[in-house]
């Protein structure tokens, strides 16, 4: 198993990190990507992907964390990249649920500016859209995102928007969201998605699949999700669970 996005430099993990890294490797769980969300985060990641085999590091400023962003933040990446377990740029993206984030127009501006980095840096995107896709996929083509490639994580948009993004040539991340009791979209979006172009994830320790709803989430719960995409497209669990497998792997050059 592969959990494609993840967050375990998170202060939820304080207490207890070593321990539940340990539980995710005797779990089955073969490679976690722990994506940053600044600077700091991003170095946090990397320190990670140095302790542990099994972790791989992006590295990024999230859209909530775009003010923390100065004149040497595309400098840092650049060098933070260049760490030989940094996979990806991200995650990165537009997030315009919240009224206290940072300003639309200056996380359009690093937005934009890190997709260039990922760009020139050969990297994939880790792309963080929420409810601002046409805004997401205007930067995404204006910035030529399609040449990077990447990801649509906790991808919860319809499946028309799925249409776009993979017509883009990006892969659709999918977590817990998946299993929840209402789910509509998700459902849908699966089932249209070819499995060469699925991803699994957790958002740990966000996001976790039923019954553990609103609770911590932990990489050896994409099981959950794994047997609900086998369910949607009708095939056996091993199937679902090496194509999404394969799918990281070969996104980011695992």
């Amino acid at each position: 198993m592969i959990d494609s996005h993840a967050h375990y430099d998170d202060e939820k993990f304080d207490a207890d990190r070593g321990d539940i890294l340990q539980k995710c490797a005797e779990s089955g769980v073969t490679h976690i990507i722990n994506a940053g969300s600044n600077v700091d985060s991003s170095r946090k990641s990397i320190e990670l992907s140095r302790q542990y085999p099994f972790v791989y590091a992006a590295v990024g400023v999230h859209p909530q964390d775009a003010l923390s962003c100065g004149p040497h933040t595309i400098e840092q990446l650049t060098a933070l990249s260049k760490e030989p377990k940094v996979v990806a740029i991200g995650e990165i993206g537009l997030d315009y649920h919240y009224d206290d984030a940072a300003p639309r127009e200056i996380q359009k501006e690093w937005f934009a500016r890190q997709i260039a980095l990922a760009v020139d840096l050969k990297l994939p995107i880790i792309i963080h859209d929420r409810e601002a896709h046409l805004d997401v996929l205007d930067i995404v083509r204006a910035e030529k995102g399609h040449e990077a490639g990447g990801v649509f994580h906790c991808f919860s948009g319809s499946k028309e928007m799925a249409r776009e993004v993979l017509d883009l040539g990006f892969k659709i991340g999918i977590g817990g969201a998946l299993t929840f009791k209402k789910a509509r979209k998700p459902l849908e979006v699966v089932q249209y998605t070819p499995l060469d172009m699925l991803l699994v994830e957790t958002d740990c320790p966000y996001m976790a699949p039923e019954p553990y709803r609103g609770k911590r989430n932990w990489s050896g719960l994409i099981k959950i999700v794994l047997n609900k995409i086998a369910e949607l497209k009708g095939i056996d669990y091993e199937t679902a669970e090496k194509a999404t497998s394969d799918n990281a792997i070969k996104l980011f050059g695992m």
